[in-house]
């Protein structure tokens, strides 16, 4: 069995949806026992690669992820080429997640696509929605950070450690905090020092 069309039509479509379809909890179901025997292997498994590749909806080449993983679905997350991702990454993914090029995830990271109306009534009857997120290229997400619904990061920019992210940040930025704002644009300094005021050697 793979994920329903349906299904995922259902949680990738905006607005508030509920979740009382059978096929839902059978499709994840499945998701969740191929995740088990993915967090199952050594990381360094030439199996675990072939289920990751059958986990996710895309993953590109030289893709990294340290055990343990955690998701939702995998099914609605898709990695560019060249992605590392840390212990502990965790995805909330029934709304999709998408991962660019060379973007680099600290451990402990959630990435979160879904969440539940303040409204208690639509909560006892299960509603819940989900929204995009959209992590560019050449990013680099530092320890402890989550993600919210929505959220889009742009190409190059750094968010800080134990940030909460709960909008837009721009490309070619650093940012971090909770919740999450730009500090400054990446800059000349960034260019010559590695960290600090330690400078980047002429070599590299």
């Amino acid at each position: 069995m793979t994920v329903p069309q349906s299904v995922l039509d259902i949680m990738h479509s905006p607005g508030v949806y509920f979740w009382d379809d059978a096929s839902m909890g059978a499709a994840q179901r499945e998701q969740r026992d191929l995740l088990y025997d993915i967090n199952a292997l050594r990381a360094d498994d030439p199996a675990r690669e072939r289920l990751l590749h059958r986990y996710f909806g895309e993953m590109g080449e030289d893709v990294w992820i340290e055990p343990p993983l955690r998701a939702n679905w995998g099914i609605s997350t898709h990695l560019g080429d060249h992605v590392y991702a840390n212990f502990n990454l965790t995805l909330v993914d029934d709304g999709e997640i998408f991962i660019g090029d060379h973007t680099m995830i600290g451990p402990n990271v959630t990435l979160v696509t879904t969440g539940h109306p303040v409204r208690p009534d639509l909560r006892e009857r299960l509603a819940q929605f989900s929204e995009p997120i959209h992590i560019g290229r050449n990013v680099w997400i530092g320890a402890n950070v989550t993600v919210l619904p929505g959220v889009t990061i742009g190409d190059n920019s750094v968010i800080g450690a134990c940030s909460l992210v709960t909008r837009d940040i721009p490309a070619d930025s650093v940012a971090f905090g909770s919740p999450c704002r730009v500090v400054r644009k990446i800059d000349d300094h960034d260019r010559e020092c590695y960290w600090r005021d330690r400078r980047i050697p002429d070599d590299v």
